[in-house]
């Protein structure tokens, strides 16, 4: 069973999303995609982080476009389609092998055509989500309701840019919440139950 977490910043997503993991036993992916895959492209893990989920800066580092299943990491410069590429090779491989929770990274689009994927956006309130960045980052509450709009902005452009489909739009999951309403445990719970219907 493969799930695929979509989420804002400050929903409380990637807690959720390791609460079942641990909870189900399987293996929990967020940046450990960009460990592995700079590991298994002997580029390093900060050439990953620089474009993580931002498609601000993606058509490559010297302005180039290339298609995402093009792997050609070393061809006219290394472009951010490259580093798409390497990731995706990463998350079908982990698919392949376990159980998994991908956040984030466009995985529910990398793994489209496996049946056995559960796609899940996590949302939040904007009181909530800016409380809870606020917690994390230690940032003001309007640091922190920039360093929302900012991550929507760039999680959005990254996913629509991708993908052949809408970042949080409720036609691009198989499972919307909002965790304002059914807090981080019963999400958890709603997840696990959905879960019945896709065996």
């Amino acid at each position: 069973m493969i799930l695929n977490i979509g989420r804002q910043l400050g929903s409380g997503g990637r807690e959720v999303a390791k609460r079942l993991a641990q909870e189900l036993n399987m293996n929990y992916f967020d940046k450990e995609i960009l460990l592995l895959a700079a590991k298994d492209s002997g580029i390093c893990a900060e050439m990953f982080e620089r474009v993580d989920e931002c498609a601000e800066k993606s058509g490559g580092f010297w302005g180039l476009h290339v298609p995402w299943n093009s792997y050609l990491p070393f061809v006219s410069g290394l472009t951010n389609d490259a580093l798409f590429k390497i990731q995706s090779d990463v998350i079908r491989r982990e698919a392949e092998k376990h159980d998994c929770v991908f956040v984030g990274r466009c995985a529910d689009y990398i793994l489209r055509e496996r049946q056995d994927c559960l796609n899940v956006f996590l949302m939040a309130d904007k009181h909530d989500r800016i409380a809870r960045i606020m917690q994390h980052y230690d940032f003001d509450e309007k640091q922190s309701e920039e360093r929302m709009r900012k991550s929507d902005k760039e999680r959005a452009a990254y996913y629509d840019f991708y993908t052949d489909k809408s970042w949080g739009v409720a036609s691009s999951y198989d499972l919307c919440l909002n965790t304002s309403i059914c807090g981080i445990d019963g999400a958890v719970k709603t997840i696990k139950d959905f879960l019945l219907y896709k065996k």
